[in-house]
């Protein structure tokens, strides 16, 4: 038994490093700081912090996290030369890819329950389980995006260039959306004046039912594409 905890142990640490390009540590400051700044910014700012305002802080520094191993993860393995050994593997797809997804998010949401938990402890009273899964959810529906298009792609640049003007596009029509179901930006703390909250709370429903959806679908669609030996070799 221990013997299968330490291989485990060493599957996950070898897994990491290819799934940040051995720059974990790096990413993990730079997610930190993106928080601090936001933090700095709005207790500097004329506006109340509230738990909506906490959303929009930990929302950034939990996509940030998972954006770089979900653009450069198929790159990471070309560059690694290891992608010959993968697709030795019996249903590769499932047992190495669909494992760095778990592992990315698994990271993801330790830190950003962490910072939840710094929030609600020195800035604002919070639930830190709630705003945790809250603020995955679309850290969700980005990285699985991001992982798909990397199957099509297969260049970590060209992944994040796309995923970047998509992020772009989809804030530009966030302002035409505002409080409806399809708007991957609502706020489910920001509760519109003029909209009856039991209204609101069935529209952050189906927001979240419908990234949660398309994320299962580009984790299909992309885990499909990476059957594809001849493109990737």
């Amino acid at each position: 038994m221990i013997q299968f905890w330490i291989t485990i142990k060493k599957l996950v640490q070898y897994n990491i490093k290819i799934i940040f390009g051995n720059k974990f540590l790096y990413f993990m400051l730079a997610a930190l700081a993106f928080f601090v700044i936001t933090v700095i910014a709005r207790l500097f700012g004329n506006d109340e912090i509230t738990a909506a305002s906490a959303y929009s802080m930990l929302m950034l520094p939990c996509i940030l996290l998972v954006f770089y191993p979900m653009c450069f993860g198929v790159q990471n393995d070309q560059d690694a030369k290891i992608v010959e050994i993968i697709f030795g593997i019996p249903n590769y797809s499932y047992k190495v890819w669909l494992l760095r997804l778990v592992i990315a998010y698994f990271i993801c949401f330790i830190i950003t329950f962490l910072l939840a938990v710094l929030t609600n402890w020195v800035i604002v009273s919070v639930p830190p389980m709630d705003l945790t899964l809250q603020s995955m959810v679309p850290a969700l529906f980005i990285g699985t995006l991001a992982f798909f298009l990397s199957t099509a792609i297969k260049n970590g640049n060209g992944t994040s260039v796309v995923i970047i003007i998509i992020a772009l596009v989809l804030n530009f029509m966030s302002g035409m959306l505002e409080a409806s179901q399809w708007n991957i930006y609502l706020n489910p703390y920001d509760v519109p004046i003029d909209k009856n909250p039991e209204i609101f709370l069935n529209t952050v429903f189906h927001n979240r039912m419908n990234m949660l959806i398309a994320s299962a679908l580009f984790i299909i669609f992309g885990l499909n594409n990476t059957r594809n030996r001849e493109k990737f070799i």
